[in-house]
């Protein structure tokens, strides 16, 4: 058949269902610039790229943990785990089989000290059981309420990071607090996610 300009206004199965197929293997189906491929009403896959794997993991309980000594985080519940990637018994993501590419991550700690100040915080990232990221938060410093002057007793710091991970590569979460005295506390709600960037 000659090359040439096919016209319609729809294109169907003569079944009305089952798999119409545009071109074969070693052909490009081109769109020209101005033309708009509208997929708001289908039901779409393989288009574009998702997020995942991706997970979100948070601790319910909260750790009473040494003074000025670094510390695994606990994010024992999920909220959600799209690839069953991360293991909440051992605190970990791992990259699944055909998962590898860039990573997203984000760590929030909560901490509290039962007495006097907070001196220091830290939190890092670790890949493969090696240190890969760090975040200071240095935080003896006093506060003025009022007419009265207190120490800072309570905070949160926040890391993040982007890497590249092979399948079988994972990702923890250590902190290090230290304060002057009293019980150093890692609180409820200190959480965990990551995500595969598209690119």
């Amino acid at each position: 058949m000659a090359n040439g300009t096919l016209k319609v206004s729809n294109i169907e199965t003569s079944s009305g269902s089952g798999t119409i197929t545009l071109g074969q293997s070693g052909e490009t189906i081109s769109v020209p610039s101005g033309a708009t491929i509208n997929l708001s009403n289908a039901t779409q896959t393989g288009v574009g790229g998702a997020n995942t794997p991706a997970f979100h993991a948070y601790n319910t309980s909260g750790d009473t943990v040494s003074d000025a000594t670094w510390t695994k985080m606990e994010f024992n519940t999920e909220t959600f785990d799209t690839d069953s990637a991360y293991d909440v018994s051992n605190d970990k993501f791992t990259v699944p089989s055909g998962k590898a590419g860039k990573y997203f991550f984000h760590a929030k700690v909560n901490c509290r000290n039962t007495d006097n100040t907070i001196k220091r915080v830290i939190i890092k990232f670790y890949k493969n059981g090696s240190e890969i990221n760090n975040q200071y938060d240095f935080t003896n410093m006093e506060h003025t309420a009022g007419n009265t002057v207190g120490i800072f007793r309570q905070l949160h710091v926040l890391n993040t990071l982007v890497v590249d991970l092979s399948a079988g590569d994972y990702i923890e979460v250590y902190s290090y607090l230290d304060v002057g005295s009293g019980t150093p506390i890692f609180d409820e709600a200190s959480s965990f996610l990551g995500y595969k960037l598209v690119t």
